[in-house]
């Protein structure tokens, strides 16, 4: 099976993308993971893309489908994968698309974690007090994330509401409860 969790930064995609990692053995491709392991390597790609992402804005989509494609390819995801924080925009789920067909394969399910955009940039500034925000978390960069989110990445929703692919949780609800709505979505989609 292969889902696209869905929802702005913060939303807990991540945390629910290690979780069904965990309980069902869907291996994260997280491209946000990913690209942050290039900066701390400091390879070619980790310098190109680091002042983009500081300034919170999307890397080029050729070079995040080529790391997802190469992902993809390994054999742990044989059985499908969670895709958390791509695709987002219409251009990068055509090329998913196309990709996964080369493969025989698509997306089944996309979860949107639906949140309060204020309650996502009070848990920003939570994390900085308690000193566990990533180098991009900051009231600032967050808020033009945010922007980013709802000007290329929402239209998603319309993309696969037309596939019939959208399933809303509330992603404002303890982790429990959101891990289980997902869960019942999945378990309902076989």
């Amino acid at each position: 099976m292969n889902l696209v969790l869905f929802g702005p930064p913060g939303a807990g995609k991540g945390t629910q993308a290690k979780i069904l990692q965990e309980k069902r053995g869907l291996p994260q491709l997280s491209t946000g993971d990913m690209l942050r392991a290039e900066i701390a390597a400091g390879s070619p790609l980790g310098r190109q893309v680091e002042d983009i992402l500081a300034k919170g804005n999307l890397v080029p989509d050729a070079t995040v489908i080529d790391i997802i494609a190469n992902r993809y390819d390994r054999p742990d995801c044989a059985k499908g994968a969670v895709f958390d924080g791509f695709p987002r925009t219409i251009a990068q789920a055509e090329a998913l698309d196309a990709m996964l067909a080369a493969r025989a394969k698509k997306i089944d399910i996309v979860v949107e974690l639906k949140v309060d955009e204020a309650i996502l940039l009070s848990r920003v500034e939570q994390r900085i007090k308690e000193g566990t925000a990533r180098a991009d978390d900051n009231p600032e960069t967050v808020k033009n994330r945010l922007q980013v989110y709802r000007n290329q990445t929402a239209p998603l929703l319309d993309y696969y509401g037309k596939q019939g692919k959208i399933v809303t949780v509330d992603g404002m609800a303890p982790i429990a409860d959101v891990t289980g709505a997902i869960a019942s979505a999945l378990d309902s989609r076989g």
